[in-house]
């Protein structure tokens, strides 16, 4: 196994890694950048700058890309630039934002929320929402402190969600309408001191997750169970995705400045680029929005 750094990029927030089109693609959240790298060298190829805060994306079928702003869901066309709201949730709050998103195979996007700076008891408002392919809105659960990582299992379709405040990761069963059921608790990782931030599934179902607090990866079999631990030349490791050739290698943003994480290594805010684990990914489908 060999970690290196891809290209010299140094993001603020680096977030939701995605392989497409034989690229990397990520966001910087607190810079509003939707960005693109080149595999071999890591140089930006694509930059295309949106208000922030970002939370997510996702590309649709037509070659637009899906986008969770602040309290909306737009439509990005990087052939113009241009900006299409699809739809706002259904609430409203200066600590509350759209964060992590998925594209599913039946070609909806479904993103969560994080509510920070809650006093003591206090319910988080907005929670997880599934933008169908009608462009509908509509919300699939709540409760969710700080929504991240949600992934599907390739195995047995289960939709597996982590709540980054409560330190757990969910899993649910999806009903052919999108609909979420048998709501289970898949994970906990208060051993491994830290909330567990981005996801994504190996194709022998293990689940990865970045231990944000802790400058590490882990790999947890399908019963939840730690198979692996990697640690990290960086300090806050937000999410990660498999890529390259034969979907084989990892690689992993990271945070110099989220506005509560901070750090100032020579690697922190980088791309990182794991190969040699032995594990292989999936392709992300595609949304299917009548854009």
């Amino acid at each position: 196994m060999e970690i290196q750094r891809l290209g010299d990029l140094k993001t603020a927030l680096g977030e939701c890694p995605v392989w497409h089109g034989g690229r990397l693609w990520l966001l910087d959240c607190r810079a509003g950048l939707v960005l693109a790298l080149d595999a071999g060298s890591g140089a930006v190829v694509q930059r295309h700058e949106v208000p922030p805060p970002l939370g997510s994306f996702a590309f649709n079928e037509d070659g637009r890309i899906v986008l969770a702003l602040k309290e909306q869901i737009c439509a990005l066309d990087p052939r113009n630039g241009k900006l299409q709201t699809l739809a706002h949730i259904d609430a409203s709050h200066e600590h509350l934002r759209l964060n992590d998103g998925i594209s599913m195979a039946d070609g909806s996007f479904v993103v969560g929320t994080m509510h920070v700076f809650r006093e003591p008891g206090e319910p988080p408002l907005g929670g997880l929402y599934r933008l169908d392919t009608k462009a509908q809105l509509h919300k699939i659960d709540q409760g969710l402190g700080i929504t991240n990582g949600p992934c599907v299992n390739p195995l047995n379709g289960r939709l597996h969600v982590a709540d980054s405040a409560e330190r757990v990761i969910y899993s649910y069963a999806v009903s052919a309408d999108g609909a979420l059921s048998d709501k289970q608790v898949f994970a906990r990782t208060d051993a491994y001191d830290s909330g567990p931030d981005g996801c994504c599934f190996d194709t022998e179902g293990g689940l990865w997750t970045a231990l944000v607090r802790t400058g590490a990866l882990v790999r947890l079999d399908m019963q939840g169970r730690l198979t692996r631990k990697i640690g990290l030349p960086v300090v806050h490791p937000s999410a990660l995705c498999f890529g390259g050739p034969g979907m084989a290698d990892l690689f992993v943003t990271t945070i110099s400045d989220s506005g509560r994480l901070h750090a100032s290594g020579p690697l922190d805010g980088a791309v990182l680029k794991i190969t040699g684990l032995g594990y292989q990914g999936t392709a992300r489908p595609l949304c299917r929005m009548p854009l």
